[in-house]
């Protein structure tokens, strides 16, 4: 019997990816200036101003997709420039790899897309560009509504066509809102039909704000709800679930999860994650149920929430010395 083997890597691509990393090697101190000086920033702008850090990550990675020609989005492109109060934050942090890039020709793994391989809990913001990516191209069409819930810094409605048949709306804090729409005069973005609703999900009824918004609960909608669930307690989780679940039969929503060994785990790397997100004010408070099968906790609390589970993908390795640490899913209302 012959076995697979994974394709050999050419001559040409070793070559590349040499002087790729000789190149990011070389300027990594001015990568280590650009991350402290974005930092600066942050405490500047963001922190003050309520607006969360982890709503820059993703934006950030399709700013590299953009740059590396993996991934288009122009409005990332235009909004990560008007983002920070330190001009140079980006082009020292970020440039390195663009220029290296640019010498090499070589794309590194983990901003490749499709995302390839094992994804781990630090590529969990880039590899799930490419299953949000696919839940709009499947599902959007049969919407005639398109919501993205903690939109923070998020694009895709930005990059819908100006005549697609379906009405966005972005909900986040007021706080944050009010930065983006800032930032997206100052990039010169034009955000027409994409309505903005002010709401926190744990002290306020976003969807009586959505539908004061202009959002009709009678017509089947699509929901993103990205990078936001983690950081919410049980109720509002639940409750934005059920909310969903009371909408138009046909309405969806996609989201990513941690489970809790994410939240309990006491492994060095995990306690020092955990706390790095308390002192930025942004605690870990949820996450699936880690028993294994971690699929089946899921499906039993979305259907507590009247929804039913239509796709899920599991992420990290679940045996049985290992649990899952997330996934990815896509829940319907029946």
């Amino acid at each position: 019997m012959n076995e697979h083997k994974p394709p050999a890597i050419s001559a040409r691509g070793l070559i590349a990816a040499a002087a790729y990393y000789i190149v990011y090697v070389l300027l990594l101190p001015v990568t280590l200036i650009g991350y402290v000086l974005s930092t600066v920033s942050y405490f500047l702008s963001g922190r003050s101003s309520g607006v969360s850090r982890m709503a820059q990550a993703p934006l950030m990675a399709r700013w590299y997709q953009h740059h590396l020609g993996t991934r288009q989005d122009e409005p990332a492109n235009r909004l990560l420039r008007v983002i920070t109060r330190v001009p140079l934050a980006i082009p020292l942090g970020m440039g390195p790899v663009i220029l290296a890039h640019r010498v090499s020709g070589y794309v590194p793994k983990s901003y490749r897309y499709p995302f390839e391989g094992e994804v781990t809990l630090g590529t969990e913001t880039r590899a799930r560009q490419a299953f949000f990516d696919s839940v709009i191209e499947r599902y959007l069409p049969g919407m005639t509504q398109f919501v993205v819930l903690g939109a923070g810094f998020d694009t895709r409605a930005l990059n819908l066509p100006k005549d697609a048949p379906v009405r966005s709306f972005e909900v986040d804090t007021a706080s944050t809102q009010a930065a983006k729409r800032k930032m997206l005069a100052d990039a010169g973005i034009d955000p027409t039909g994409v309505a903005f609703v002010s709401a926190d999900f744990e002290m306020e009824d976003w969807l009586s704000r959505l539908i004061d918004g202009g959002f009709d609960p009678s017509w089947p909608a699509l929901f993103i709800w990205e990078g936001v669930m983690m950081y919410l307690d049980r109720e509002a989780v639940e409750d934005t679930l059920r909310k969903i679940a009371g909408l138009a039969k046909g309405s969806a929503v996609a989201f990513d999860y941690f489970t809790s060994d994410v939240l309990e785990s006491q492994t060095l790397f995990m306690r020092t994650v955990r706390a790095w997100l308390n002192a930025s004010g942004e605690p870990l408070k949820f996450g699936i149920d880690s028993t294994p099968p971690s699929r089946e906790r899921l499906t039993e609390l979305l259907r507590s929430c009247g929804l039913s589970l239509a796709e899920q993908r599991t992420l990290g390795e679940e045996t049985q010395g290992k649990l899952a640490w997330g996934g990815f899913a896509v829940a319907i209302v029946k």
